[in-house]
């Protein structure tokens, strides 16, 4: 084969590459960036002293609390830019040996690139219909340094999460959001209104009412959570207005172990972004360039030699 043929193969191959590092760059790279439809994780959280009702003990008792969020996701549901995951949260009283003194399910869609809820495949918190707003469980990729509006689960609303800088979490960077709910009421419930001082027999009606600050550390590049904290404040209040009773009073944090396959999970998803969307097209046009040009070369000397 002389130098002119190989020269040509050359230049088409580095041509080739030249043009496909950009494809990569813009094309493959947000195609391959998204939420996985076939999600499956438990995360614990551990809330010390905390304070909730007991309605078999008709008083409130102070305890820690294990957490258990369990998530997993309905492949079947997953479609174009949609996924669909189901969550099941159980809490535990270790302190007085109470297992399962609450439970709580959500079922959630959102997009699996921007992490926006969307309104569709029965989405429901302990099976009611609701109305999803905001970010579901994560962050657009490339976050930015900004507010957030990020769906609450217990109110059942979108609330801003704004950006309180940048920490390192586990030798990761990442941004700091923090959201504060106001109080808002959840439920209205029946219960004896001697539990709570309001007489000797009978029952009243009281508001459950909840408020709280939610902090979040993302990794910006995924826009992954690899760390989150729940304070919650959560009253029984009359219809005066008057508190008759804590509800559910606690900071829940993630623990170091779920913190640690957190940081790992995200890691290792920056990773794969920066390699098809920085590294493989910089290599690509490199190489093309470097081809391209020793084609150009030798079909220049062949034609010479000829």
């Amino acid at each position: 084969m002389n130098r002119v043929v190989v020269g040509s193969v050359l230049i088409a191959v580095g041509a080739f590459l030249v043009v496909l590092a950009p494809l990569v760059r813009f094309q493959v790279a947000p195609a391959l960036m998204s939420a996985k439809g076939d999600q499956y994780g438990i995360s614990k959280l551990r809330a010390t002293g905390a304070q909730y009702f007991s309605v078999a003990d008709g008083k409130v008792l102070t305890a820690d609390l294990d957490i258990i969020v369990t998530t997993r996701g309905d492949v079947k549901e997953a479609s174009g830019d949609r996924v669909v995951w189901d969550e099941f949260t159980a809490v535990n009283d270790v302190t007085n040996g109470k297992p399962g003194i609450d439970f709580t399910e959500r079922r959630s869609a959102f997009d699996k690139r921007s992490g926006v809820g969307l309104n569709c495949c029965g989405v429901s918190i302990d099976k009611e219909p609701v109305e999803l707003q905001g970010q579901i469980y994560k962050f657009p990729f490339d976050v930015e340094k900004k507010s957030y509006m990020v769906f609450n689960s217990t109110a059942g609303k979108a609330f801003e999460a704004r950006f309180a800088g940048e920490e390192q979490v586990g030798g990761l960077n990442t941004y700091k959001f923090e959201q504060v709910v106001p109080e808002t009421r959840t439920q209205t419930l029946t219960a004896p209104a001697d539990w709570f001082g309001m007489g000797e027999s009978g029952d009243v009606q009281l508001d459950r009412v909840y408020s709280g600050t939610n902090t979040f550390w993302i990794e910006p590049t995924t826009g992954a959570p690899v760390r989150q904290e729940q304070q919650r404040d959560e009253v029984l209040k009359s219809d005066d207005g008057v508190e008759r009773s804590k509800a559910f009073v606690a900071t829940a944090k993630m623990t170091d172990d779920t913190v640690d396959g957190l940081v790992k999970s995200a890691r290792e998803g920056k990773s794969q972004i920066d390699l098809i969307r920085v590294t493989l097209p910089a290599v690509l046009g490199v190489v093309g360039v470097v081809l391209f040009v020793a084609g150009l070369l030798l079909t220049l000397r062949g034609r010479r030699t000829t």
